[in-house]
């Protein structure tokens, strides 16, 4: 059997792939490698942006591998820890402060919506892409955090649409209600994630960590707890080496490099 879990980093990129082509089901085996290692991913200062995908170009996810589940209940104890650790592995990720970048392309179902719903960019693609939460065609519903995280990324309307019709949706539909940043041909996507993690690892570290706090999770906050957020990221980036060199830079009239 192939390892189900592949970790690599280049250019303090940090890179998880599904390693069960075509369907990339995610066994009991992946959760277990990821919630064993983003709590030292998320506490490297060196890993500075992390890209979800799978490997091959037919399929991110087809979602849990379902004949799985007894051997996770098995390990987990019962039913609802196996889930809660589901839930705590895709709360690091949402919250972990390091942004998260998913690749959307074939079936991206089930889980294998629910982990990019955690993410913070996704990337679809312009064709071939089958993007939902199929969940009532098993007579169950989204367990994943699915029906908690769609609502906030394309609204209601559309949630309760995708959610209780088992509806899947193309790639430009997903762009249109907003639950995915960019749409590119397939043979971009993956490396159009790398280029984007590249992007956001040369944002100063702090700056960034201290904007995800702010805005991750707004639609539960009030605005004045909102504010008082922004108002602790000012003080937290208030004197810091990269806002010098951002100042110096701009007053110098060049590029600034951060996070020396």
């Amino acid at each position: 059997m192939p390892d189900p879990y592949l970790y690599t980093v280049t250019n303090h990129v940090a890179t998880f792939s599904i390693n069960d082509a075509p369907w990339n089901l995610m066994s009991i085996d992946y959760i277990d490698r990821l919630e064993e290692q983003l709590p030292e991913v998320l506490a490297d200062d060196d890993i500075r942006a992390m890209v979800f995908t799978g490997e091959g170009l037919d399929h991110f996810s087809a979602g849990m591998n379902l004949r799985q589940i007894p051997e996770g209940v098995k390990r987990a104890g019962s039913p609802d820890a196996f889930f809660e650790q589901r839930h705590r592995v895709l709360d690091m990720i949402e919250t972990g402060g390091t942004p998260a970048i998913a690749t959307l392309f074939g079936y991206c179902l089930g889980g294998g919506l629910e982990l990019p719903l955690a993410c913070h960019f996704r990337l679809a693609a312009d064709s071939g892409a089958q993007i939902g939460l199929p969940e009532m065609d098993l007579g169950a519903v989204p367990a994943w955090g699915g029906s908690a995280r769609l609502p906030r990324a394309v609204g209601r309307t559309y949630a309760l649409d995708m959610i209780l019709r088992g509806r899947k949706i193309d790639g430009a539909e997903a762009q249109r209600i907003g639950l995915v940043s960019e749409l590119l041909p397939i043979a971009d996507i993956k490396p159009r994630a790398q280029a984007l993690g590249e992007e956001l690892a040369a944002q100063p570290r702090q700056a960034v960590k201290s904007m995800l706090d702010v805005i991750v999770g707004f639609e539960t906050k009030t605005h004045h707890q909102s504010m008082a957020d922004e108002t602790a990221a000012v003080a937290a980036n208030r004197g810091t080496a990269d806002s010098a060199e951002g100042m110096r830079a701009f007053m110098e009239k060049h590029k600034p490099v951060f996070n020396q």
